[in-house]
């Protein structure tokens, strides 16, 4: 399984149209399933970002090909700035991601790590999953980037910021959280919140 997240960019008041001519867009597609699109709220504002699976690299490959011969990727070429694309590849013990109504407001984590930082990472992640199920449960995906800086993006669905920082602060008193090690091997790290545009998988 593979992921791609996409990033447009738009004027804060844009983005509900470049949401539909982003969907109208991915539907022409030969390859991947739509799973969410999201417009920002609480960070860069003006962002629409667009979470694609596909079966293998190939089918990726695909659609990144559509995307650059294409003259209008993702429906923007008008009154949008460049868009960005990521590949991802999901951390294995993780099931895929699957459709879910979460509550409406999503919480978009990247931490950029040090070098040789996804091993201890992942195996920090894997054993923490389990016993903080109850803010685990809110996890929507965690992928390391196959192309572009070293680096972890892991996406969370809540009810409310208040929710999400309720299950964190008690996660964290608890000593459930974060993972053994991840801390130690992260360089940078942006956060954003986002709300989920109607009608998907997951919103």
């Amino acid at each position: 399984m593979r992921y791609e997240l996409t990033t447009i960019s738009c004027s804060p008041l844009g983005t509900p149209d470049a949401s539909k001519r982003a969907r109208a867009w991915v539907e022409d597609a030969v390859a991947g399933q739509l799973l969410g699109i999201w417009h920002s709220d609480i960070g860069t504002i003006g962002q629409l970002i667009v979470l694609r699976a596909f079966e293998n690299n190939d089918d990726l490959a695909s659609e990144r090909e559509r995307a650059l011969l294409s003259a209008d990727p993702f429906g923007s070429a008008s009154g949008v700035t460049p868009i960005r694309m990521e590949s991802f590849a999901p951390f294995p013990f993780l099931p895929p991601v699957v459709g879910r109504d979460y509550g409406g407001t999503f919480e978009f984590r990247t931490y950029f790590q040090k070098p040789g930082g996804l091993p201890g990472t992942l195996a920090g992640w894997r054993d923490a999953i389990q016993p903080a199920q109850a803010y685990t449960d809110h996890l929507v995906v965690n992928m390391y980037a196959l192309d572009g800086e070293p680096r972890i993006t892991h996406i969370w669905g809540f009810d409310s910021v208040a929710q999400r920082d309720k299950l964190r602060g008690e996660h964290y008193a608890a000593g459930l959280w974060p993972p053994r090690g991840g801390p130690e091997r992260i360089a940078s790290a942006t956060s954003m919140i986002a709300r989920s545009e109607p009608g998907l998988a997951i919103v």
